[in-house]
């Protein structure tokens, strides 16, 4: 039997699809470890759990170490330690690293991590990416603004899903960015000049630092258009098309990208933008699988579950490469303003319309609080023979749904 502990410091649908696929694995005891009750783990999972620690912070990178001094002799040692999350990596990292767990360790989770030391590390290996500086002060910013011009892009060191980035096109811009970050020794931020172009995701699965499997998916608009206007709804396509010149060329780049890192084992995410001029620059990279539904994608567009694949991967080492059959996509559901659900409108005609390609889906409810991710209040993914169809039927979709908050 195989001891693996999994840290999933929230109970979030995201996550246990992970932590189950790991618990329906032959030849694993499980443990689990996170701040909530394990009243509310789900019991599918439960009852495939060997062991369970509840500590009080589950990214606090000593509570974890605790908990898993705590369940490995329950579980006969901790052969694997995992977690999903992008905050969780670096203290997953120091984990393993101060109990002499396989897996990666916190020098290179912080490659993936620091977004200055990841543009770093990819353009001393003459990678493609955009020009940038991590600043503790106005004083600096703004310096990196009169060397590159406007427009630029203001983020924490340590971000992830876009969260708390700023596009500045002026100086009023630039201003109302500072003021949000407040750059300081103690918290740095990076400041980029900003890159456009067709915006896409690359997901590899990696063994041992060799990359085995890509796909790379088409955002419609940008993440950060999408946080700067909480009102559009979104989508992403995987076309069914894999050897796509736009992709197939960039894959070379993307491996690179992943070995400069110390990529090992698991699915990468990484982020990437296809310019005008037909040039490609990586945007940022995760070592962690991807959200926004990306992995649900995946699996229906290659007939299989990539959260099994996943699990099989990182536990046991072993990957079978899957087949493309399918374009699939998926529509996000947001409504604009504060507050919860009051209605749903246009449902019904959407289904009439498009419900024959819909294959999984989670409506937003009435009621229900506005979310605060991107990903908005629900979702639909789609899924056909052909491309067109799917990107057709998305951007019908997400002008026939629409999410009344108030």
């Amino acid at each position: 039997m195989v001891p693996v502990v999994f840290v999933a410091p929230f109970f979030m649908d995201a996550t246990l699809r992970f932590v189950r696929a790991v618990s329906e694995l032959d030849h694993v005891r499980l443990a689990v470890i996170s701040q909530e009750p394990r009243e509310r783990l789900p019991a599918a999972i439960a009852h495939r759990t060997a062991a369970f620690c509840r500590i009080h912070d589950g990214l606090d990178p000593q509570a974890i170490a605790d908990g898993v001094r705590e369940v490995a002799p329950r579980i006969g040692g901790v052969h694997r330690l995992l977690g999903t999350l992008e905050q969780l990596q670096i203290p997953l990292g120091m984990v393993r690293d101060l109990l002499h767990i396989p897996g990666l360790g916190e020098a290179t989770a912080r490659n993936f991590r620091d977004k200055g030391r990841m543009k770093d590390v990819l353009r001393a290996a003459g990678l493609p990416v955009a020009r940038h500086r991590t600043v503790t002060d106005a004083e600096a910013a703004w310096a990196f603004v009169r060397e590159v011009g406007f427009p630029v892009v203001v983020k924490p060191r340590e971000g992830a899903a876009a969260v708390s980035t700023y596009r500045a096109e002026h100086v009023d811009g630039m201003q109302a960015a500072l003021a949000a970050t407040q750059p300081a020794p103690s918290r740095p931020v990076v400041i980029e000049e900003f890159v456009t172009g067709e915006e896409r995701s690359f997901e590899t699965v990696s063994l041992d630092g060799k990359p085995l499997w890509h796909a790379s998916t088409i955002y419609a608009p940008s993440p950060l258009t999408v946080l700067e206007n909480p009102w559009i709804q979104w989508t992403v396509v995987l076309p069914r098309e894999v050897d796509a010149p736009a992709v197939s060329g960039f894959a070379s780049t993307a491996y690179a990208a992943l070995s400069a890192l110390g990529m090992e084992t698991g699915i990468s995410h990484m982020e990437w933008f296809r310019t005008r001029s037909g040039a490609a620059v990586i945007s940022e990279v995760a070592a962690r699988p991807p959200g926004a539904q990306i992995m649900s994608i995946d699996s229906f567009g290659h007939d299989v579950d990539f959260y099994r694949m996943w699990a099989r991967l990182v536990v046991h080492g072993r990957f079978e490469p899957p087949t493309r059959r399918y374009a699939v996509g998926a529509a996000y559901f947001r409504g604009a303003g504060k507050g919860r659900v009051v209605a749903v409108h246009g449902v019904d005609r959407a289904q009439a319309e498009i419900g024959s390609l819909v294959v999984e889906a989670r409506l937003p409810q009435r009621g229900q609080v506005k979310s605060s991710s991107y990903e908005g209040e629900g979702y639909a993914i789609l899924r056909h023979s052909e491309t067109r169809v799917v990107e057709e039927a998305l951007k019908r979709l997400i002008s026939l749904v629409r999410v009344e908050v108030g």
